[in-house]
């Protein structure tokens, strides 16, 4: 798979000075966590869950977690279960082995559900890329991870973890010093299996009965930055010692009243293709003028790719992980130099300046992006790239 493979050949051509590079689930672990991009939610219980895996996927989704837990209610775990074992199966028998899907994974509720679901999937476990552990914490973590362990052995197959920070404890001020290191500690024994650090925004404003709007994003809520910014200061380190740290949850889709204007600029639609202006409408019913302000506040904090929960957020996600020329440009000139010796020099588009040293770990990760997302064409914006995807 490939991000924006989905798209004609020409259109790819033309948005692109650098295409997306194909990946396999096979592929390397930092590069996979790059590349997961907008994560797509679905209930366990769908009973149509392969042809809903194949049309999104045709949509431009490359990862999705089938969820055991919050979506489902509780009655219905047995249910969901069996569903989940015979529709897996079902999307594994009519995919051959060189052809590989989204990246799957399955969120649980609990250790001893990855062993017996692992078991009872067999061969269809090929198609899997490994499970999501929700309210996260050192004591409930190293279960998790000892099962996925155990499991991973008796099958053969490897499975990623991507745990779920969610817990009151973290919210909690006096005790999150705490979590956070023992959290710390257990990722760290099993960092070979950590794809990345997903956040549950949505648990730990339940912790103090809040639910953000959709006028406002999850930095505009100070309790949740405030949780944000420790977990990437411990979690997110570029030193060598951190991982990827996804985005939270964007809860709101198609339609309600608007209380604030919208804060998307008309300009930069004014200049794309034909549908400019219908692109700028569309986010605004949609309210993803909200979403794609978060999703710039989740990079300049030290965020790649998003949970979703609604296929309309999908194409403004990857549009705006797309590297863009001036950012590739001035990574590239980084990179080059600390070949060379380091210094500052002034940047190509000549409105900045590069400090080799201490901008090289940021080059690495637009690298890293620009080999998942691409990197766009000089005169291409995010607006003609969400184009692209929504009249897909």
């Amino acid at each position: 798979m490939r991000h924006f493979g989905h798209l004609d050949d020409d259109v790819r051509h033309r948005l692109f000075h650098r295409e997306p590079e194909h990946f396999t689930r096979s592929g390397d672990p930092a590069a996979l966590a790059t590349v997961l991009g907008a994560t797509l939610y679905s209930p366990a219980t769908r009973p149509r869950l392969p042809d809903d895996i194949r049309k999104q996927a045709a949509r431009g989704v490359v990862s999705m977690v089938l969820c055991l837990e919050d979506a489902i209610d509780d009655r219905d775990v047995p249910a969901g279960e069996a569903n989940l074992v015979a529709r897996l199966a079902e999307l594994a028998a009519d995919t051959p082995d060189g052809d590989d899907g989204p990246l799957l994974f399955i969120r649980v509720r609990t250790p001893e559900q990855i062993g017996d679901l692992v078991r009872r999937l067999g061969p269809a476990l090929r198609i899997l890329s490994g499970f999501v552990f929700p309210k996260f914490t050192e004591e409930s973590g190293t279960a998790f991870l000892e099962a996925l362990t155990a499991a991973e052995a008796a099958s053969g197959h490897r499975l990623f973890a991507m745990p779920v920070l969610e817990s009151p404890a973290l919210a909690h001020l006096e005790s999150r010093h705490e979590v956070l290191a023992g959290v710390s500690r257990v990722l760290e024994k099993y960092r070979d299996r950590i794809l990345a650090v997903r956040l549950g925004v949505t648990d730990l404003c339940s912790a103090y009965g809040l639910r953000r709007p959709p006028d406002l994003t999850a930095y505009d809520v100070a309790l949740v930055a405030s949780v944000i910014g420790d977990v990437v200061n411990v979690l997110g380190r570029a030193d060598g010692t951190g991982y990827t740290v996804t985005g939270p949850v964007w809860e709101y889709f198609p339609v309600q009243e608007r209380m604030f204007k919208p804060q998307l600029r008309r300009s930069p639609f004014l200049h794309t293709d034909p549908q400019g202006e219908d692109v700028r409408r569309r986010i605004i019913e949609h309210d993803l003028d909200g979403l794609i302000r978060e999703i710039e506040l989740d990079r300049a904090n030290g965020l790649l790719g998003k949970t979703c929960i609604h296929p309309s957020h999908v194409p403004a996600v990857h549009a705006l992980s797309v590297v863009t020329h001036e950012e590739f440009s001035d990574a590239s000139d980084i990179l080059h130099e600390d070949r060379t010796g380091g210094g500052v020099m002034r940047s190509a588009y000549t409105n900045k300046m590069n400090e080799v040293k201490p901008h090289r770990a940021w080059a690495q990760r637009v690298m890293l992006r620009a080999s998942a997302f691409g990197v766009a064409r000089e005169e291409i914006t995010f607006a003609e790239l969400l184009s692209a995807c929504l009249y897909a």
